[in-house]
């Protein structure tokens, strides 16, 4: 498969597992947000930070109410992150593509992107009804990654989609941990409170996770919920879960066997793996959640960026009359 090809299928998934993922978020939250005690004040901030666009954000904005966080996170074009952002990039790696995808793929991006430029339009109405909205696009995600595995064949595209789409789920899921553990911590007296329990819950809810979790589970409990989202096996957004998925993946695009690595993407997935299903929470806790939590964050980057060099950047071939010309 072309560099440029792989590239493209790659980032459409990652892209697409992102607006699902921020749609889940603002909606959690804005439940969260209805929830809680009238004298709570709204904590909106959390997302743009979990996101890593807080930067981003404050060069735009004052504050981080809930209009100016939902506005910059789903139709804001100066941010390259917000929902119809990441679906025109969608639109643009589709259509560049589009010999090497379905045609039920393409309808369907196609149809995403025209939805959610009518909806930047009528702004004001959509924050009207803004649980259907994002329902909507949760829902138009989930479809998307049902598309792909059933109109694709396992080839390499295939193996390229579902890499990219398990990278970007296991460093949200690692984030949304992240976010409740270290920014919404509350004070000593309210752990194990009404409120603590009700956060944790959102961050279950913010991974799909929440029945599941009691269905193993019978409490909310901090350490239950950090094994159950980091180190489940079955989970299929766990980052362990995750993790293995896109490493089965990559060995098949690579067409390495287990127990060795043909390049360093291979060689720190398949560290970052083994780490974490020899680990148990109690050592994560030990270490420090956030501090186990960045470093996994930190990984997914480097890992990230080993696979664009090991795929998709420019590389010399070298010709019989010893000229040179890049792929």
């Amino acid at each position: 498969m072309l560099s440029r090809v792989a590239n493209s299928v790659f980032w459409i998934n990652r892209y697409m597992e992102r607006v699902e993922n921020y749609a889940r978020f603002i909606s959690v939250n804005f439940n969260l947000a209805l929830e809680q005690p009238g004298d709570f004040e709204e904590q909106w901030e959390p997302l743009i930070i979990t996101t890593g666009d807080d930067k981003n954000f404050y060069s735009y904005y004052d504050t981080p109410s809930r209009e100016s966080v939902i506005h910059f996170m789903t139709f804001d074009q100066r941010n390259p992150n917000s929902i119809q952002s990441m679906l025109f990039n969608i639109r643009e790696n589709a259509r560049t593509v589009r010999e090497s995808i379905t045609k039920e793929m393409w309808e369907h991006i196609n149809k995403m992107y025209m939805d959610i430029q009518r909806a930047s339009k009528a702004e004001n109405r959509v924050l009207n009804r803004l649980q259907d909205f994002f329902y909507d696009i949760k829902m138009g995600c989930q479809l998307f990654f049902g598309i792909v595995d059933a109109s694709m064949t396992r080839s390499e595209g295939w193996h390229f989609s579902n890499m990219g789409r398990h990278l970007e789920r296991a460093d949200k899921t690692a984030r949304i941990v992240d976010v409740k553990y270290f920014i919404l911590l509350p004070a000593v007296n309210q752990v194990g409170s009404p409120l603590d329990i009700m956060q944790w819950s959102a961050v279950l809810k913010s991974a799909s996770a929440y029945n599941m979790y009691r269905q193993h589970y019978k409490v909310i409990s901090p350490a239950n919920i950090t094994e159950f989202l980091l180190l489940d096996r079955h989970f299929p957004r766990s980052v362990l879960y995750c993790l293995r998925n896109a490493e089965n993946s990559l060995r098949e695009i690579s067409g390495t066997s287990a127990g060795s690595f043909s390049n360093t993407a291979e060689k720190k997935l398949g560290q970052l793996r083994s780490k974490m299903e020899f680990t148990d929470v109690a050592d994560i806790l030990k270490q420090g959640l956030h501090e186990y939590l960045d470093t996994i964050q930190t990984r997914c980057n480097e890992i990230s960026g080993e696979i664009h060099d090991a795929f998709f950047t420019m590389k010399p071939i070298h010709l019989q009359d010893s000229k040179m010309i890049t792929q």
